[in-house]
């Protein structure tokens, strides 16, 4: 079931792990780590910008989006959705960005599903479109050869993949037709608010994501 959620993990990987992580930890203990360990983490990236009076309206306004999408068909999201909303504005910010991105990450995988992509594929374009070979991507170099190869020859068998293994022409517009699709369907999640308040959630977290993507680099 897990797995089926998360649509493209390795076959195997999540039975690997569940149930026998829950003999480790609680799900109630897990989860009050991940946020604190998130939170700290978010903090220490950006600096100051942790204390600037500004971020409590950018975690306001995040929250606001975050909370008022609908959960049909959302599994993530929903999960997440039923979590309490942190009340320090670091973490707070960091739990509406994660609902966000679960919101987008649940119609993406419904984007996938209804192109016909499925999860190691998914990958497989992934890698492609970030202009490396799928033999290389971190998130499936350690399949087995025969299996990734399978794979690759699956979609070059609907003209998504070319002989050398990068993007056909049609692999590019089925790449793109998938994000158009994850764009639309994540939109309704910003719709409770207004145009002046969007505006206002970007600028506001144009500088902590410049921060945090400082940081990565």
């Amino acid at each position: 079931m897990v797995h089926a959620v998360f649509y493209n993990f390795a076959d195997g990987e999540v039975a690997r792990h569940i149930p026998w992580v829950w003999g480790k930890t609680t799900p109630q203990e897990a989860i009050a780590v991940r946020e604190r360990g998130s939170a700290a983490a978010l903090r220490q990236m950006i600096g100051e910008l942790a204390d600037f009076p500004g971020l409590v309206r950018v975690a306001d306004l995040a929250t606001r989006a975050a909370l008022s999408a609908p959960t049909e068909g959302r599994a993530l999201y929903a999960g997440l959705k039923a979590l309490d909303v942190p009340e320090e504005p670091v973490a707070r910010l960091w739990h509406a960005a994660t609902l966000l991105r679960e919101h987008r990450g649940d119609g993406h995988n419904a984007a996938l599903l209804a192109h016909g992509i499925g999860g190691t594929e998914a990958h497989v374009l992934l890698a492609l479109s970030l202009g490396m070979r799928a033999e290389e991507f971190g998130r499936i170099h350690h399949l087995p050869k025969e299996q990734l190869a399978a794979v690759i020859d699956g979609l070059r068998g609907r003209g998504f993949v070319d002989a050398a293994g990068g993007f056909t022409v049609a692999g590019l517009e089925i790449r793109q037709r998938i994000e158009a699709l994850t764009d639309e369907l994540a939109a309704p999640a910003y719709d409770v608010l207004s145009a002046d308040q969007l505006d206002e959630l970007i600028a506001g977290l144009e500088p902590i994501a410049a921060a945090a993507q400082a940081v990565n680099d």
